[in-house]
């Protein structure tokens, strides 16, 4: 059975999607995440790519000190330590990045496709890629 990952508006010591991400990676490690996200799992274009960017370390690097085990907390902690410490400011901007993904940027054709894709497209309160998995992990009706 799959499993919808954490929502992107949660967030790990102030930083948005980190959770969301090892969350991906654990649930498809225990074969409950749907293959639909396999695609895009750590892709530069994608959200995980993106994350990976802005933390400055290789996504499989994530993954593999993912399923090591550890809280969020520890895990992040770990990727500062071996990527970059993000300041106050870094956090403002990729929090601001990451919660408009999708709204009127190179991600908007992406969104729109699984929009129609989910029989939604002419839902205008989905207007960001967070929007849109809440929607799909049913966080949002």
């Amino acid at each position: 059975m799959s499993t919808f990952p954490k929502s992107p508006k949660d967030d790990v010591d102030g930083l948005l999607y980190f959770g969301r991400m090892l969350d991906k990676i654990q649930l498809r490690a225990r074969g409950e995440l749907a293959e639909e996200y396999y695609a895009n799992m750590g892709r530069a274009t994608a959200a995980d790519g993106a994350m990976c960017n802005f933390l400055r370390l290789d996504y499989h690097k994530v993954r593999e000190r993912g399923l090591a085990g550890g809280t969020d907390e520890e895990i992040l902690e770990w990727c500062y330590e071996n990527g970059r410490r993000p300041n106050k400011g870094d956090l403002v901007v990729w929090n601001g990045f990451i919660s408009k993904l999708g709204w009127n940027d190179f991600a908007t054709p992406t969104l729109t496709r699984w929009k129609k894709h989910h029989g939604i497209a002419d839902r205008s309160d989905i207007a960001t890629m967070s929007d849109l998995f809440d929607f799909e992990g049913g966080r949002r009706s």
